[in-house]
């Protein structure tokens, strides 16, 4: 501290970790319209806070010395710290989807994320999508070695199209076909969420909390998570990447919802929700899935034997068959939380515990299904009915079977995609139409992402409440 003896006296000590620091600047005192130069006043330093709720922000640190060498000293060893932290990236390709939510994104980078990059000097090559699939487009093209990571800045389709983009480049750049994948590679870049959508659930998943400076801040400082990833395909074909999906009433929904698009978002959602919660009827298929395989408790040595005895295998006779009419099937690979399902769409499973959650919701009556809905919005459990089942597995087989007679006829009416012999997807938010059987495969920690375990932080948290 400058200034007389009073000022020493009352200054406090104040510790600040390193590995909470984000930035150095040299501060000077500088004229209005002057860029250089200026009065040397001392050093800035910018670390990055944790608040209550899962809330991250920006904090600044001032340092006096009106010496040249003093400051150039420090300045220059806290830079080369900084440099140390491996996962933080110093170049980043930035995807804006401007037509997401009520068109706030590009304002949302611009405004609260765009200058938290500049003032860790990150680097940024922004594209501003202009259609659907303008992201996928650029990724496969473009020279993703000059980057350290990959942002995206909208809801959750438009981060599922990057991932997507993310894992395909992964696939050619290996020399893999992209028709058919058994065991893709992983993602060769991590991928940051800004939300800027209306439901953000890989946000809410990732950081507890729908907050772009939040988000900014987890990049910067290169918080890294690795994630599991699904993959969907018909006997032959790879259809697509992707986190969740729901087959029946989330996907009936969504086809609805893309029907209307000419309504504003909240309310053609609202319509869908409930013109097909009125018209609520029941998919026949068979679902073949493989349950989790967990080896019991041993030495290390019997468990990496019973894990090559289990591939060996082939699993074939642990495939377990339901046939019969469901209201909705839910497979997912993270827990899925957002503001309207604050314990998650589905709180048994992790980011990246290698697992899916299976969850069947059988015929019931329109009441009950309801209440089963209700309870997503609670903290109560959801799948406390008898007509819903949850299963851990590895793979799910969905086989639909067609309706005849009368029932298909009112089908054709109300699902004319199933007519067809296509039956609508819920992937990440996105439709997807497809005729035959969907094999779904869980491939554990396919892609990293920028963010933590909010589990992890939550436990971490109480802790710190109970010291």
């Amino acid at each position: 501290p400058t200034g007389d003896s009073s000022t020493v006296l009352q200054a406090q000590e104040e510790i600040i970790e390193m590995k909470d620091v984000f930035s150095v600047k040299l501060k000077r005192r500088r004229f209005v319209g002057q860029k250089n130069g200026g009065t040397l006043l001392g050093i800035t330093i910018f670390k990055c806070l944790n608040k209550e709720g899962n809330k991250l922000t920006d904090c600044a640190v001032h340092l006096n010395n009106l010496s040249e060498d003093h400051c150039q000293s420090w300045f220059r060893h806290l830079k080369e710290i900084l440099n140390g932290f491996q996962n933080r990236p110093k170049s980043l390709k930035v995807f804006v989807n401007p037509s997401s939510h009520k068109r706030e994104a590009a304002h949302v980078y611009y405004e609260q994320v765009a200058p938290l990059f500049r003032l860790a000097d990150i680097k940024t090559d922004v594209t501003v999508t202009e259609y659907e699939g303008h992201a996928l487009t650029v990724l496969k093209e473009c020279e993703l070695q000059s980057f350290d990571g990959v942002v995206c800045v909208g809801g959750d389709g438009s981060v599922s199209e990057v991932a997507r983009g993310l894992l395909l480049r992964a696939q050619i750049d290996a020399g893999k076909g992209t028709d058919y994948i058994p065991t893709p590679v992983r993602a060769p870049l991590p991928l940051g969420v800004i939300p800027a959508g209306t439901t953000n659930i890989l946000a809410h998943t990732l950081y507890g909390i729908k907050h772009a400076v939040t988000a900014a801040l987890h990049i910067v400082m290169g918080h890294i998570q690795p994630v599991d990833v699904c993959t969907f395909s018909t006997p032959s074909k790879l259809l697509r990447f992707g986190f969740s999906a729901m087959f029946g009433f989330g996907a009936r929904t969504l086809a609805l919802a893309e029907k209307h698009r000419w309504m504003p978002s909240s309310q053609r959602k609202d319509f869908a929700f409930i013109k097909t919660l009125a018209d609520l009827k029941p998919e026949e298929c068979e679902l073949s899935f493989l349950p989790l395989q967990v080896p019991q408790e041993d030495s290390r040595e019997n468990d990496r034997k019973k894990k090559e005895k289990i591939k060996k295998k082939g699993s074939k006779d642990q495939w377990h068959k339901i046939q019969g009419h469901f209201l909705n099937v839910s497979i997912m690979a993270i827990p899925c939380l957002c503001s309207m399902a604050p314990r998650g769409l589905a709180p048994n499973t992790r980011l990246n515990n290698g697992s899916m959650a299976l969850i069947l919701v059988q015929n019931t009556s329109r009441t009950e299904f309801i209440k089963h809905l209700k309870r997503y919005a609670s903290v109560k459990n959801q799948f406390n009915f008898p007509f819903v089942e949850t299963y851990t597995v590895q793979e799910v087989k969905v086989q639909p079977r067609p309706k005849g007679g009368l029932d298909a006829k009112e089908n054709t009416y109300l699902n004319p995609a199933s007519a067809e012999g296509n039956y609508p997807w819920n992937i990440d938010g996105d439709l997807m139409k497809e005729a035959s059987e969907v094999h779904i495969r869980v491939h554990p920690q396919l892609i990293n992402l920028y963010g933590v375990d909010t589990d992890d932080l939550e436990s971490s948290q109480a802790t710190c409440n109970c010291i």
